[in-house]
């Protein structure tokens, strides 16, 4: 994978990551209706829980591609227009989804069922399935190594972590969440430029 290839993969995955939504929430409700720890619980588990999404579809599209190229271009293009649309989505947001999170729930759970919510938050919801196919189409390649396949895997699952850490961190060290509200539409309007700018390089090539 080249630099500019892992270049737009991070950047997709930050804007992916960074788009306030019900991840968000979750991380939210357990750093404030709890602790720092209870957080980052949050973070760490939902990370694990996109890792395997990007592990499963990685492998999978390898395998498209290896014995049908013609479905892998097809699987290519549909990606492009559901990234398009979600950037699209993103643009029109008000920045509302932010609101999401409440502030009593989760109050007085363990870290054990903070990260429980983390892992069930991304491993049950079908739209990250859905994204990752659509993303990990534009960089898988015939002949990958299970190197490349790796990078994929940390790329997503690292970036996944660290934003949502970084938000635990930050929750727990002051009163920001109304600045992160505020700027919810802010951090939408940046995701959705990225998700469409994506899909063009895509339908360009």
């Amino acid at each position: 994978m080249t630099l500019t290839s892992w270049l737009s993969l991070a950047a997709i995955c930050a804007a992916g990551a960074m788009s306030p939504g019900p991840s968000l929430a979750v991380v939210v409700q357990h750093t404030l209706a709890n602790s720092r720890a209870h957080g980052l619980a949050v973070a760490l588990a939902h990370a694990l829980g996109i890792g395997f999404y990007a592990l499963l579809t990685s492998f999978g599209l390898a395998v498209v591609v290896a014995h049908n190229p013609t479905v892998y271009r097809v699987l290519t293009v549909a990606g492009a227009l559901y990234l398009a649309w979600l950037g699209v989505k993103a643009l029109r947001s008000s920045g509302e989804a932010a609101a999401l999170a409440g502030k009593e729930s989760g109050r007085g759970a363990s870290v054990a069922a903070a990260a429980r919510d983390g892992v069930l938050i991304s491993f049950l919801n079908p739209k990250i399935a859905v994204f990752f196919l659509a993303l990990f189409s534009q960089f898988v390649r015939p002949g990958m190594g299970a190197g490349e396949h790796a990078i994929l895997w940390a790329t997503a699952v690292g970036i996944d972590g660290a934003w949502y850490a970084l938000v635990a961190l930050a929750l727990s060290h002051g009163p920001v969440l109304e600045r992160l509200r505020r700027r919810a539409w802010l951090i939408d309007r940046i995701a959705g430029c990225v998700l469409i700018a994506l899909a063009i390089r895509v339908v360009t090539l």
